[in-house]
């Protein structure tokens, strides 16, 4: 089962998720979860294309972290 790493953004009324590794791959929700539920759904159609197309899945590449930052007044 590959694993992907996400990204969920809050715009203005709803939350936008997409998958770096998977170019196109987005989906959006009210709630954060929504958006990620969405996303899923999206990821195992994008997969699914893939293999019928005869393409690879991609590897996932993209690293996942947070930076901390020291800010000043």
């Amino acid at each position: 089962m590959p694993r992907f790493a996400i990204v969920v953004e809050r715009a203005k009324r709803i939350y936008s998720a997409y998958v770096p590794d998977l170019p196109g791959c987005v989906a959006t929700g009210k709630t954060v979860e929504e958006g990620e539920r969405r996303l899923r759904e999206a990821v195992e159609i994008h997969i699914a294309g893939l293999k019928e197309d005869g393409l690879p899945i991609p590897p996932s590449k993209s690293v996942v972290d947070y930076l901390e930052v020291t800010v000043e007044s």
